[in-house]
Order: structure tokens, then sequence, then C-alpha cells
């Protein structure tokens, strides 16, 4: 007699195909939904226990207002995932089959100017795969004391927990598509992994937590190139004793790791590189700090190498493209978008 089990009945998958959906249409393979909006209020407003996955093809998936995913009924085993329909380690892929998220969402009033926010997951247990997003086409300059900010991932909640994002390249450009931060995300899991961030203002910022502890931060097998601000971004929120942080290549970028200012964390990176940059360390207090060089001495570093010649490949017909050259410096430690060897 064939089980099975209750999570895989009340599964619920639902495909978004920007070019032949339709957000009127049924969700499955054959009859996608248009947009992402529409897959996430559909999902916001299923109260079955179970999984769901948002599968997005490739194309441009333009976002004109915040996708909001609410329904906070996710286990760590039945998740909420957005993810490619191929991903970059399945056989056949290259780097025009990603799916394309730009975020040209209406700004809000932030601290320090305006901010759009892109896929704004509050709900614990999330995973974020094999997408590839962009910054906003709009001007980040207002006045000497306000910018507007680009944030394609947005976590709000400071007490959500297990937030996966892996295998995504985030790609700006400081004229055109300006991305201030790829991922910023308060509460506790944040996992960065194999991801690839291409000449954006800042990666990552682990932000602020509070209430019950959760699980560990971490950022590990990332490539961080052309980063005009940060290479990484913590707060006091990030316990330094459980954040992970390795096989990481940060260069030709700006502060390798700046800190909340007045932290006092200690944390550990080890089997990095860390190449070409301005600054080792440095204090940051919000979206408009200027260079603040400090100490490293609260960064302990096992295995890291402080120089060397990262190469990129910029020949879009690679699979590779916006990665380390194949054979380069750097690329033993596994950095990038690929987890199976190519």
């Amino acid at each position: 007699m064939l089980t099975i089990a209750a999570s895989d009945i009340l599964a619920e998958q639902l495909y978004v195909n920007p070019k032949t959906g339709n957000d009127l249409n049924s969700g499955e393979k054959s009859d996608p939904l248009k947009t992402i909006l529409a897959a996430a209020k559909r999902i916001n407003s299923n109260q079955e226990k179970g999984a769901s996955t948002v599968v997005l093809s490739a194309g441009i998936h333009l976002l004109t207002e915040t996708v909001l995913f609410s329904n906070n009924k996710y286990t760590a085993k039945n998740r909420l995932t957005i993810r490619a329909e191929l991903m970059p380690d399945d056989e056949g892929w290259t780097p025009q089959q990603m799916p394309v998220i730009m975020t040209a969402v209406p700004l809000v009033p932030g601290f320090g100017g305006m901010e759009g926010r892109g896929i704004q997951p509050e709900v614990n247990h999330v995973t974020i795969e094999g997408i590839r997003f962009t910054g906003s086409p709009d001007y980040s300059y207002m006045d000497e004391d306000n910018s507007r900010r680009s944030y394609p991932i947005w976590r709000d909640g400071k007490q959500l927990d297990d937030l996966l994002v892996t295998q995504c390249l985030f790609v700006g450009d400081i004229d055109v598509l300006p991305l201030h931060v790829g991922v910023i995300a308060n509460g506790y899991g944040l996992i960065i992994d194999h991801c690839v961030f291409s000449n954006c203002k800042n990666p990552v910022v682990f932000w602020k937590s509070e209430g019950q502890a959760g699980s560990g931060n971490a950022m590990r097998y990332c490539l961080v190139y052309g980063s005009y601000f940060s290479g990484v971004w913590t707060t006091n929120g990030t316990n330094g004793d459980t954040f992970e942080f390795h096989h990481n290549i940060i260069a030709n970028s700006s502060t390798v790791w700046v800190r909340e200012k007045g932290s006092t964390k200690q944390y550990k990176a080890f089997d990095c590189i860390f190449s070409d940059y301005t600054n080792l360390a440095g204090y940051g207090s919000g979206p408009l700090r200027g260079d603040n060089p400090t100490s490293s001495d609260f960064l302990t570093m096992e295995r890291v190498t402080l120089s060397g010649d990262i190469q990129i490949e910029r020949d879009q017909s690679k699979a590779n493209y916006l990665q380390l050259k194949m054979g380069s410096f750097g690329s033993d430690l596994g950095a990038g978008l690929f987890k199976k060897n190519k």
C-alpha cells in the first residue's frame, strides 16, 4: 500500500512566467501566473499546512510593488521556496536562463532618505535560490543627507529565523541600476551561500535581532567584486560566536568588513581572500557613512590571503560569466554560483 505524507499532499507549487503567464491562471507549469506578486497573494491566503514553492522561469520579473510573504506557517522541513526553474548546477544551465528580478517599486520613507523593497519574506524558514537580482533604475542621490536605496531582498522581523539565499547573482551599476544592499535582514539564521555580488554598494547587512535566540548567521562560498561601500556588514544583532564566514572572496572593494559603530563583537574568518581593498575594517552607522577605517583586531583570520589578482570572466557566452575565470587565482576556494565542479 502506497503511503503519502500529508506534507506532500498539501504542498503547493506555483509557476510564474512573465512572458506567457496570466495572473488568472491556475499556476500550474502548463498554465503559469504572470507575476511573483500574484503567487505571493495566493500563498498568503492558503492556510493549509505544508511547503510552498514559487518556480520562476527565465525572463525579466519586474516588481512594481513590494512582494510580501506573510503566511508564517512554515517549518525547517516544509519551507517557503522561491527558486529558478533551472539551477546553476543543472545540466544545460547558462547565465541567460537565470530569472531576473528588477526592483522598481514605489519608494517609501526610511532612515536617511527613501527605500524600495523587493522580495520581503516576513516568515520563518525561507529559501531563495538561483535568481539574478538587479538594482533600481533611479538615481541614488537626493541630497547630502539622504539617498534612494534599492533592497532586492529585505526582512524586517527581528525575531524571525532561517532565511537561506543561495546560488543567487546580485548585479548593480552605480550610475544605471544602483543596488544599495543585496540582502538586508533583521532576525536570525540569515545564510548567504554560493552567491555572487557584482558592483553592489553593499552585498549583505546582517541587521538587528531581539527576543528569543535563533540559529546562527553565515556567509560562505561567496564572491564579492566591486562593492563600493562594504564587503560584509555586521551589527550588534549578529552573534560573533556562531557567525560562519569562510571560503569568501572580497576584491576590488572599499572596506572589506564594516561593523556597527561601537561594536565589541569578535568574529572569525577562514579560507578567504581579501584583495585590492581600501580598508580592511571600518565602522558604519547608516546609509550615508563615509570612509571610517578602524583596527581589524576584532577579526581572527586563519588561512586568509590579503592580496592577489582576482580575474572576473566578462565573456557572456561562458557559464562562469561574472564569476572567477576558470583556473585563475582563488578558484580552489569554490566561491561562486556553482556547488558542483564545472
